[in-house]
C-alpha cells in the first residue's frame, strides 16, 4: 500500500491511511493517543479539524516520518514543524563534522553515508573497494549503492554468496519501503528484483559469522574478503534531512580480512 501526497488531500485521509498501513484500529491508535475513538473517527472523516498537537500525537504513535508529518500539518491548515536544510547549509555544520569523524574513524574499513534512497552522499576511502571495476554509468552521481551493489556490472560478479546478499538486501529494502510509504523504494526494489540471482550459496555458510550476521563473501584480486555491515542513525532528529541519513559501516568478519583490510590501508 502507498499513500499518495496528491495536493489539497484532507489531514484525515492522510491520517487514516497512516493508520491503516500500521495495522491499527481506531479503538487502538486512540488508545495509544489518549483521545477517544469517537473523536480519531471525527478526525479521519473531516467532521473535526485537528489541532497541531494532535496531528504530531498522532503521528508520533504511527510512527511517520518527519516530512510526511509536514505534509500531514500543512494538509491540516498548519505550518510545518520541522525544518529540511540541505546538508551543506551552516545548519548542519555539527551533523558534517561528526559524520566526518565517524566515516575517518572507520578506516581501513569501508563505511559510507546515505540517504533515504540509498544514495551515495559521502565515504571513506576503502569503499573504492567496491566502486573499483564497476561500469561508468553505475558511477554517475548520484550513486544508487544497492543497485552498484546487485547490477552484474557492478559488484555482483564478485559477491560470491550473492544470492544470500540478494535476500538481505531485497528484504531490508522492501521493510523500508513498507515503513515509509516511499514510491521510489518500491520502484528501486523492483528494479533489483529483476537483476540476475546469481549461482552461489542461497544461505549462510554455517561459520560462526554466518549464525548470527549475514556475511558480504566479496572477492578481491585474490582474496576473499568477508564483511558484516552495521547502520548508524542519528537519535531523535528534528531535521528532515538528519533523519533520511545513515551511515552503512562494513567490519571484517575474519582475522584474515582484517589483516587484508590493514594492507590495503597502508598501500
Amino acid at each position: 500500500m502507498t499513500i499518495a501526497a496528491r495536493p489539497g488531500r484532507p489531514v484525515g485521509e492522510l491520517l487514516r491511511d497512516w493508520r491503516r498501513n500500521r495495522r491499527m484500529s481506531q479503538l487502538d491508535l486512540s488508545i495509544e493517543a489518549g483521545i477517544s475513538a469517537r473523536h480519531l473517527s471525527f478526525v479521519e472523516t473531516g467532521r473535526s479539524r485537528p489541532s497541531p498537537e494532535l496531528i504530531l500525537r498522532l503521528a508520533e504513535q504511527l510512527d511517520i516520518p518527519l516530512a510526511e508529518r509536514n505534509t500531514m500539518l500543512l494538509a491540516g491548515g498548519h505550518a510545518p514543524a520541522y525544518p529540511s536544510h540541505e546538508l551543506s547549509d551552516p545548519e548542519l555544520a555539527s551533523v558534517r563534522a561528526a559524520v566526518r569523524q565517524i566515516l575517518d574513524g572507520h578506516s581501513p574499513y569501508p563505511a559510507a553515508l546515505v540517504d533515504q534512497h540509498w544514495h551515495l552522499v559521502e565515504a571513506n576511502p576503502a569503499v573504492a573497494l567496491f566502486t573499483t571495476g564497476a561500469e561508468p554509468h553505475l558511477l554517475a552521481p548520484p550513486i544508487n549503492v544497492l543497485r552498484l551493489s546487485l547490477h552484474p556490472g557492478g559488484m555482483a560478479p564478485r559477491i560470491l554468496n550473492l544470492p544470500e546478499w540478494r535476500a538481505h538486501l531485497l528484504h531490508r529494502l522492501h521493510q523500508q519501503a513498507v515503513a515509509t510509504n516511499d514510491r521510489t523504494l518500491y520502484g528501486l526494489h523492483e528494479e533489483l528484483r529483476g537483476y540476475p540471482a546469481g549461482d552461489g550459496e542461497a544461505a549462510p555458510i554455517g561459520d560462526a559469522v554466518s549464525s548470527v550476521v549475514v556475511p558480504l563473501r566479496y572477492r578481491h584480486d585474490d582474496q576473499v574478503l568477508s564483511l558484516f555491515s552495521t547502520t548508524t542513525l542519528f537519535g531523535t532528529p528534528l531535521d528532515v534531512t538528519v533523519s533520511r541519513l545513515a551511515i552503512e559501516a562494513f567490519f571484517p568478519a575474519d582475522k584474515a580480512t582484517t589483516e587484508a583490510f590493514h594492507a590495503l590501508g597502508r598501500a
